[in-house]
């Protein structure tokens, strides 16, 4: 197993990209520090931390939309992991199945999966 501390975390936070398992869609970008990281381990589920709140945060503990960490990756630099997940439900809050649900022209690419203001 890698120690946690021969990663490489910028301000104390490591990028961590959220990835289907089965269809490989990349679902969502995230921030995680040492503890979402032993925190996603110990439990399975993934855990981030969240800058604008300043705290840990389990993915779907509001919406009940968890992410099911299947295999976690490290890239060949050391400062940023890979969540290989099963995703119930949507993985962005604004109702869609990733959080890259537009194009660069702004057009919605996405499949929409659940209306915010009936989960939030």
């Amino acid at each position: 197993m890698i120690d946690f501390d021969t990663l490489k975390y910028e301000n104390g936070l490591i990028i961590s990209i959220v990835q289907d398992q089965t269809s490989k869609e990349v679902l969502m970008c995230a921030y995680m520090n040492r503890e979402a990281l032993e925190k996603t381990v110990e439990t399975g589920i993934a855990h981030f931390w969240s800058r604008s709140r300043q705290k840990l945060w389990k993915k779907g503990e509001t919406s009940g939309h968890l992410q099911k960490v299947k295999e976690i990756r490290i890239d060949c630099d050391m400062d940023s992991v890979l969540l290989l997940v099963e995703q119930v439900g949507g993985a962005c809050h604004m109702g869609y199945r990733s959080c890259f649900y537009r194009n660069l022209e702004g057009e919605v690419v996405g499949e929409k999966v659940f209306e915010p203001e009936d989960v939030y």
